[in-house]
């Protein structure tokens, strides 16, 4: 069933001052050189458009940026309202996080997974904006700027790749080949226009051909492959600067995510005390992992959702705007590359509904591996948490809400995740299970899977980690299986942020516990969380600020 339009969108409530005016022709101006992301946010006069990759294309969308990094700091202060000093410091931020991708971390030569969400064709597909015959003229334009689309990112990728890259690369490339003319092809089936499907086989077919052609020339340097993967202790430091506002040391930072690692290990270990006495910690989690959820992980999570909905409406924790619900289904072959993750439309739909994905495990791995891949019902019992209530889903109903427009559109990464990992923590802190043991270790294998990525991330990035290491890492410190660990070691490689969970997680949980210190502590919890998603989804110093005065800052 498709849910109801959002009572609020993105078109509502422009702010027609000066600062406003400026926020809407950056967006315009944005849109135009990402549309990409555009159509994600349901700017659908931007369909069948993708960015330009050229050399040109990259250094007009950095001057774009530092223009208006420019232009925002020129703003009088005393001109603007509290909320519009916010929105400017909001908007400085995301400018300067996305350019130190582009140029500090120059992620368009060094990582494919620069490039991969950009030509992933699933808002077409998955999303029933309009008609079928519609986003199937929509797909086939996508579809024809494909190979020239290719033809920029093999120019651009420099060689030699780390060894991580290449296998992400291959998969990634050759995923979106098979999805091209396999998925997308069967999803326009009903549409009985003989030419139409002509044309959709040409295009699609090229763009599949252009994305195979990649996956080769990529898997072509295996032999040459390096393992120089990481940002450097230097670049790490600027990327969480620049990108969340944390101006922490490393040192400080690595010693808070061992903190946090260590507490949740003494917490699993009093868990499996009842939940598996006399057992080992790996033997308690893989008895958690071996009651698998029934008919399947997909299925398993439809049955959980309505419970979790019930529960925060139950305990009155939390605001639920809107009656959207989530879909739950498989995720497509060319995005398995992380266990679970929701597709939510943008601010500037009307009535779509949310698909969170559930990936099944490799089947090239062994029978063994596979089976361990797959959750445990209490595992993915917090997974449904992160992914859909109260986590993601939840998170954007608020976002799409938000009183302001850039609020809407930029939801940054340790604000999306730190808000899903600690919606985990708080719905057990809250009562979600009673109790119940096997359910808290099904919590916790979820937090020490965050705090590895944390450790790793810092690790592999700033202190000589290796990739063996890393997923040593998970295996020994944050028990999980070798399936998991596998991938989260490579995921690490290639995204250096993915510290955002449980960073942004101990900052949430530190600002609640401050703001509801002089307000009546956990009855206040409802109140916190309503106000604070209603930013939408800044740096989370910055909401700090504005929650509790003083200066924008990381505390832990």
């Amino acid at each position: 069933m498709v849910p109801e339009a959002n009572n609020t969108t993105a078109t509502e409530a422009v702010d027609a001052s000066e600062w406003g005016k400026f926020v809407g022709q950056y967006l315009e101006g944005y849109f135009k050189l990402n549309p990409s992301f555009a159509v994600y946010q349901g700017r659908h006069e931007y369909d069948g458009k993708l960015p330009d990759w050229s050399a040109a294309g990259l250094k007009a969308q950095a001057d774009y940026l530092k223009k208006t990094i420019a232009d925002a700091r020129a703003f009088d202060a005393s001109t603007l309202s509290k909320e519009q000093q916010f929105e400017r410091d909001y908007l400085i931020a995301a400018a300067e996080g996305e350019l130190f991708w582009l140029e500090d971390a120059d992620q368009p030569h060094r990582n494919p997974d620069f490039y991969i969400s950009g030509l992933d064709p699933n808002v077409y597909i998955a999303r029933p904006y309009a008609d079928a015959t519609t986003r199937m003229k929509a797909f086939i334009a996508f579809a024809k700027q494909v190979p020239a689309a290719a033809i920029n990112i093999r120019a651009n990728l420099k060689t030699p790749m780390p060894l991580s890259f290449i296998d992400f690369g291959k998969a990634g490339f050759q995923g979106l080949a098979d999805y091209y003319v396999g998925d997308a092809k069967a999803a326009f089936a009903e549409v009985k226009d003989e030419a139409l499907q002509k044309e959709f086989d040409a295009a699609a077919g090229a763009a599949s051909e252009a994305m195979k052609d990649l996956a080769v020339w990529i898997e072509s340097g295996r032999a040459t492959a390096t393992q120089d993967f990481a940002l450097g202790p230097d670049k790490f430091a600027r990327m969480v600067l620049k990108t969340e506002g944390v101006g922490v040391p490393i040192a400080e930072l690595e010693k808070v995510g061992w903190a946090d690692l260590r507490r949740n290990q003494a917490a699993l270990k009093e868990a499996c005390g009842t939940f598996a006495p006399g057992a080992t910690i790996q033997a308690c989690m893989a008895k958690m992992n071996a009651h698998k959820p029934e008919g399947g992980p997909v299925a398993g999570a439809r049955k959980q959702l309505p419970n979790l909905k019930q529960f925060l409406i139950d305990k009155d924790l939390v605001s639920i705007p809107g009656t959207e619900e989530a879909q739950v289904e498989e995720s497509p072959p060319y995005n398995r590359q992380n266990s679970a993750y929701i597709d939510i439309p943008g601010p500037y739909e009307k009535g779509l509904p949310s698909v969170y994905y559930i990936s099944p495990p490799d089947p090239a791995w062994t029978k063994e591996v596979q089976n361990a891949y797959i959750p445990g019902e209490r595992d993915l019992f917090f997974t449904s948490v992160h992914e859909v209530w109260p986590g993601h889903f939840l998170n954007f109903l608020h976002a799409n809400r938000a009183k302001s427009l850039f609020g809407k559109v930029f939801v940054g990464y340790a604000f999306a995740e730190g808000w899903a990992h600690y919606s985990e923590e708080m719905m057990w802190d809250a009562g979600l299970g009673d109790g119940d043991a096997q359910t808290h270790v099904g919590q916790l294998s979820n937090a020490l899977l965050r705090n590895c990525r944390y450790l790793s991330a810092i690790g592999l990035h700033a202190k000589g980690m290796t990739q063996d290491q890393s997923r040593q890492l998970f295996l020994t410190e944050c028990y999980q299986d070798e399936g998991n660990a596998r991938q989260q070691a490579a995921r690490g490689t290639y995204d250096p942020a993915y510290l955002n969970y449980t960073m942004g997680k101990l900052m949430i949980r530190k600002l609640r516990d401050d703001w509801v210190a002089d307000k009546g502590g956990r009855k206040a919890w409802k109140a916190f969380h309503d106000a604070f998603l209603a930013h939408g989804g800044p740096p989370i110093p910055l909401v700090r600020k504005a929650m509790l005065g003083g200066e924008a800052q990381a505390v832990f």
